[in-house]
Parts: C-alpha cells; sequence; structure tokens
C-alpha cells in the first residue's frame, strides 16, 4: 500500500498522478471531476508557471522602454532593432526543438534549465560595455526565454482540456498585462533615475525566487517511454535557416558599406537550409514539426493567422518608444505612461474573452472582433505625426490594447483542440514558432525599413542645414559627426552640447516620425491580412475532456 500523503500546503512535487485520474462522464464531454488534492496540485504548478512567466515579460516590456536610452549610451542607433533581433531570434529557433524534446524527456528538466540560462543572460546583459556584446547576450537571455515560454504554454494542455483553456489563457494574457503595467513605467524610471543596467539586474532576485518554486512544485509532466531519435538534422538546419535570413533582414537597414555585401549569402544559405529542413522533417521518425499538423485546417490557418498577428503586435511594441521619445521628444518614463492603456485594454479584453470562450465554447467570433479592433488602432496610430499629444497616444494604443487581449488566447487554444494527444507539445510549440517567428521578422523587417528610410531621408534634409550647423563647431570636433543621425535625439547630453538649432531638431523628428508612420501602417496590414485567415478557421467545439499528462503512465497510475 502506497505510503498517504502528507497533509497540509506541502505538495510533493514527483506526484501528479492523481491528475491523470479522472472519472469521464458517459457523454464523453462532460466536465471532468477533480478531488482537492489534485486541485491543489495543479495551483501549485499553475503558479509556479505563471511567476517565470511574469519574470519573462517584465524584462521584455522593461528593456523595451529603456531601449531608446540604452542605444544613446553604447552609441548604435543603426542597430536599435538588432538588440530585439537577436533576442527574439535565439528564442523563436529553441521553441520547436524544446517543444519536442519536452515531449520526449518531460517538461521540468528544461524548464529549470531555460530559467537558469535567462537568468545568466540577464547578468551578462547587465555587464555589457558595447552594442555588440550587448546583442550577444540578448540572444543568450533569449535562448532561456524561449524555453520557458514554450514549456508554460504546453503545460497548459497537459493540465486542462480545451473547454477550459480559454480561462486560463486569459490568466495568462492578464500575468502579461500586469507585467506591461508594472515594467514600462519602471523601466522609464530606472533609465532616466538609476541606470539602464538595473533593467537588467532587476530579473536576479525575482529569478532566484522563481528558481526556488519551480524546483520545488514543478512536476515531471510529458515524459514519454516511447522515444524515437531526436532529430538532430532537423534542429541544425532550423537554426541554420532562421539565423541567417533574420541577420539578412536586419542588415538591410544597416548603414555601414561593409556589411551590405553579406545580405545576399545569408538570403542563399537560409534558403537552402529552409529546403534541406523540410526534407530533414519529411524523413525523421519524430520531426520537430510534424507536417500532419498542417493537414488540418483549424491548425493551419491558425497558425498562418497568429504569425500575421504577431507582425502587427511587434510593430507596436518595439517602435512606440522610439516614437515617443524621438518624434515627441517624450522621456523613457512617458514611453511607459502612453503603454499603460494599451496594457489595461488587454488585460480587460483577454480575461474577458478567456471567461467567454470558457462558458460558451466558441472561439472565432472573438478573435474576429480583437484583430478588427487592433487594425483601426493600428491605422489611428499611424496617422498621429509628429505633433500629436501623449494623451492622444495612449488612447489609441488603449484601443489596441482592446483589441489584441480580445484575441490573445484564441489561437493556441485552437491548435492544442485539434492536435493529438501524443503531439501535444510539438503542436503547441510549432503555434508559439510561427507566432514568434511573425514577430521576429515584422521586428526585423520594419526595424530595417525604419532605420533606412529615416537615415537617407535625414541625409536629404540636412544638406541645406549642414552649413549652418558646422560653422558653430570647429571642424575637427567629434559631436560633428552625428547631425545627421538620427540617434543625437536619444541623447539630450549630445544635443545640449551640440546646441542643435530648432530647424535641425524638427527635420531629424520629422524623418523618424515618417518612417514610423508607414511600419505602424505596415503592422495594421498584417492584422487585416491575419483577420482574413481567421475567418477560414472552422469552429469546432472545444473539448472538455483533456489529453493525459504523461501517456505511457497513463494507465499505470490508473491500476495503482
Amino acid at each position: 500500500m502506497p505510503p498517504a500523503r502528507r497533509p497540509g500546503w506541502w505538495i510533493e512535487r514527483p506526484g501528479l498522478r492523481d491528475i491523470q485520474r479522472r472519472e469521464k462522464a458517459p457523454n464523453g464531454n462532460a466536465r471532468q471531476k477533480v478531488n482537492p488534492a489534485e486541485r491543489r496540485s495543479i495551483t501549485f504548478t499553475l503558479g509556479s508557471v505563471m511567476l517565470v512567466m511574469l519574470l519573462a515579460a517584465l524584462d521584455q516590456t522593461i528593456v523595451g522602454t529603456a531601449m531608446p536610452r540604452i542605444v544613446a549610451d553604447l552609441q548604435g542607433f543603426e542597430r536599435y532593432a538588432w538588440v530585439t533581433t537577436s533576442y527574439m531570434v535565439a528564442s523563436t529557433t529553441i521553441v520547436p526543438i524544446v517543444g519536442k524534446l519536452s515531449d520526449m524527456f518531460g517538461r521540468r528538466m528544461f524548464y529549470l534549465a531555460g530559467l537558469m540560462i535567462f537568468l545568466a543572460g540577464s547578468a551578462l546583459c547587465g555587464a555589457a560595455s558595447d552594442m555588440t556584446t550587448l546583442i550577444l547576450f540578448r540572444l543568450v537571455q533569449g535562448v532561456g526565454a524561449g524555453i520557458v515560454m514554450a514549456i508554460a504554454f504546453i503545460v497548459i494542455g497537459d493540465l486542462f482540456p480545451p473547454a477550459e483553456r480559454g480561462r486560463i489563457q486569459g490568466l495568462f494574457a492578464a500575468v502579461f498585462g500586469m507585467a506591461a503595467l508594472i515594467g514600462p513605467p519602471l523601466g522609464g524610471y530606472l533609465a532616466d533615475h538609476t541606470s539602464w543596467r538595473y533593467c537588467f539586474y532587476v530579473n536576479l532576485p525575482l529569478g532566484a525566487i522563481a528558481l526556488l518554486v519551480v524546483w520545488r512544485f514543478f512536476p515531471d509532466l510529458g515524459r514519454s517511454e516511447r522515444r524515437g531519435p531526436i532529430d538532430g538534422w532537423g534542429a541544425a538546419t532550423l537554426i541554420g535557416t532562421i539565423v541567417p535570413l533574420l541577420l539578412a533582414l536586419s542588415l538591410l537597414g544597416d548603414r555601414h558599406p561593409d556589411r551590405s555585401p553579406w545580405i545576399g549569402p545569408l538570403l542563399i544559405l537560409g534558403i537552402l537550409s529552409c529546403i534541406a529542413f523540410i526534407n530533414a522533417e519529411r524523413r525523421a521518425s519524430e520531426p520537430l514539426i510534424p507536417g500532419s499538423l498542417f493537414r488540418t485546417r483549424s491548425i493551419a490557418f491558425s497558425i498562418v493567422a497568429s504569425f500575421l498577428l504577431s507582425v502587427g503586435m511587434f510593430g507596436v511594441i518595439l517602435f512606440v518608444p522610439l516614437y515617443v521619445q524621438v518624434v515627441l521628444g517624450g522621456s523613457a518614463s512617458d514611453s511607459g505612461s502612453v503603454l499603460l492603456p494599451m496594457m489595461l485594454g488587454m488585460i480587460v479584453a483577454s480575461g474577458g474573452s478567456g471567461l467567454l470562450i470558457t462558458r460558451t465554447g466558441r472561439y472565432r467570433a472573438f478573435a474576429l472582433g480583437g484583430l478588427a479592433t487592433m487594425a483601426v488602432g493600428l491605422i489611428a496610430l499611424s496617422r498621429l505625426g509628429a505633433d500629436a499629444r501623449l494623451e492622444s497616444v495612449g488612447a489609441v494604443l488603449g484601443l489596441v490594447g482592446l483589441g489584441l487581449g480580445g484575441v490573445m488566447p484564441v489561437f493556441t487554444i485552437v491548435v492544442q483542440n485539434a492536435a493529438e494527444p501524443r503531439l501535444l507539445g510539438a503542436s503547441t510549440a510549432a503555434a508559439q514558432f510561427f507566432r514568434q517567428i511573425g514577430g521576429t521578422f515584422g521586428a526585423a523587417i520594419l526595424g530595417a525599413y525604419v532605420t533606412a528610410r529615416s537615415n537617407d531621408d535625414v541625409t536629404q534634409r540636412m544638406e541645406s542645414l549642414r552649413p549652418t550647423l558646422l560653422s558653430t563647431l570647429p571642424a575637427d570636433d567629434p559631436l560633428t559627426a552625428p547631425i545627421a543621425d538620427p540617434g543625437v535625439l536619444l541623447d539630450r547630453v549630445a544635443q545640449g552640447t551640440i546646441g542643435l538649432p530648432d530647424p535641425v531638431i524638427a527635420a531629424l523628428r520629422s524623418s523618424v516620425g515618417e518612417a514610423l508612420s508607414v511600419a505602424f501602417l505596415a503592422g495594421a496590414i498584417a492584422v487585416i491580412a491575419a483577420l482574413v485567415a481567421t475567418i477560414l478557421i472552422p469552429e469546432v467545439p472545444l473539448r472538455r475532456v483533456r489529453h493525459p499528462i504523461v501517456a505511457a503512465e497513463t494507465a499505470g497510475g490508473a491500476a495503482g
């Protein structure tokens, strides 16, 4: 006879077998019964996941707000988007790899490893001495973030049936919203009043607490006794596809002529690696991204819509701080303030749509309404211009947040509802992978466009103003170099030292503002395309019984 469980709040980490013992009603679609011990186990597991998600989401919102100040301090405006792109390249590439491996070897060890890598990357980013090292260390940080985010969304499928996942997805979206409420003001305060380095160091004490909680309470979910060979060639060719393509896209906006010759070879390498990856996945017995997923209409169009949504979403997240600080002349704290309405809207809409999806079992209407609202908000944002008031920007972003929150819970629910039980991790990771690919490609392409367009436009506008400005400085003064660099608007010390005339500042702001308007409009077009893809998703009733967490152990647990 097995020993009795200890009473009280102390939950034994290895034992979530009770979660697998569900009583299924004869109709197969009734709610499953959960005893108190199961409920406590689920609560502690979900709590540990949400704590780590809060940490990772806080990092993105804090750093995003402080990015203009970081770039000004490290003097690398032309590589503004690279700091975000490197993070997203790493976090995107690792998702399908860890998703498949966690199906084979369990979730827990990957979750712990990902959290430790993320914390190590945070410490390194805080110590970065130039843009190159910061970009490299953000890549390390992105690997860890990609692992923990991938496992977090897979665990929803482990613990809850599809009909209940709307409520949980709403909670997850609320975590992102909470991070977005706290992060921008905190990032702005740290950048304005201390040092941007604390934007990274703040992760360390929070991460230590999260690590202890995960170590104690996170169970070993998803381990399979039926393991095929690891798809190593698929992983290698996937990395060989994503990294060169994104580097090539990032280089499009680089002003250094010695880097331009790399664009063509990188594109060719990425395309060839993509062909090799597709062939590898067709032949692999345990592919990272199973081709069968794309033969299911719900999954295929959900992935397409999620990809396009991310292009529009990251256009806002990446460029709003730049718009506020460069075009409107605000501070880092102002950037955080105008993002608050967006995050409040996202929290309200995501929580509401998640509960309604759980209650009604329907999801497509929420996705369509959210995408339409978000598209209207992005179009309005693209038309604000360089003389907008911060209140107007906040109101428009609030509309974007309402739309984004309404659609956020939907696509992961659709994919997990349609996927086979044995492919739960791989299918969830594939959906997350393409969502992040959309954001990464969007950030890289739009970032390259904004950098190239603003630099070219500034150069043309400055030709008539350059003689007047240069006459106020010695010819060999090092501060004459950045007068045609929009990045000078991020450095108030340099502005004050140079004494830029108002026409010069207006020219710089106008150039960046016009480039950002096009970027916001491009995001709106991507969201409208996502709406079209969503129309093609069939509305399949959500199951109210969940897949077993550890398929190979379910029978044994029930028998015991």
